[in-house]
């Protein structure tokens, strides 16, 4: 690994899109994008009904509007998280502070496992809701497939936020930078080989009488 820690010798290169799309945090992170629109997509296209009886629309979960509101909510906000962390990967080579680097680095971690816990609490609601919405709510099963889309990839979410863990990512540029070992290790202790002091000390010890 080149530069020092997380990546800073590499800042200030030019900005290399074909690296970029090929690292897997980038991919997951364009994943969740995506998962993130077919989510709040779906409830936002699909998921209030009309009733004849009624002249208001009702949420298809259970007509429990929360549910609804938090999967919208929760897809939009991941929308623009992602949209969000999609530009400071661009912009994050050109950072040389180490310190600004460690605090991105820490701040994507974070990030990640917070949207990871979100998108689990609304797999679990959504799912849950729908379990429980009665079949007279719905007698010509309108939006099923949407309901049923948002539920899915809210629970594919999950895995996608949860291994969008850059410290995992050796091909990042902001890996942290280990310092190599130096010197051979002829006895594989994993150390600095260091030769004995009288290695190289042939001179006996002592008085030597000379003979003439």
């Amino acid at each position: 690994m080149e530069g020092g820690a997380y990546g800073a010798g590499k800042a200030g290169g030019a900005f290399d899109p074909y690296t970029l799309v090929r690292q897997p945090h980038t991919i997951l992170r364009v994943v969740s994008w995506l998962f993130s629109i077919v989510v709040f997509g779906s409830i936002v296209n699909e998921g209030y009904l009309n009733s004849v009886s009624e002249e208001e629309e009702f949420c298809i979960y259970n007509r429990n509007p929360n549910a609804c509101s938090y999967g919208v909510t929760v897809g939009v906000l991941a929308f623009l998280t992602c949209l969000l962390y999609l530009a400071l990967d661009v912009y994050f080579p050109q950072i040389s502070s180490v310190k600004d680097r460690k605090k991105a680095v820490l701040s994507d971690i974070g990030v990640s496992a917070f949207w990871a816990f979100l998108w689990f609490v609304g797999f679990c609601f959504l799912a849950n809701q729908w379990q429980v919405s009665k079949p007279k709510d719905n007698p010509l099963n309108e939006g099923t497939d949407a309901a049923r889309a948002a539920i899915a990839f809210s629970f594919f979410s999950i895995f996608t936020w949860d291994y969008m863990d850059p410290s995992q990512d050796s091909s990042m540029p902001y890996a942290p930078y280990v310092e190599p070992n130096t010197g051979p290790d002829p006895a594989g202790m994993g150390g600095t080989y260091q030769q004995p002091a009288n290695a190289f000390d042939t001179e006996p010890q002592g008085y030597q009488s000379q003979g003439y």
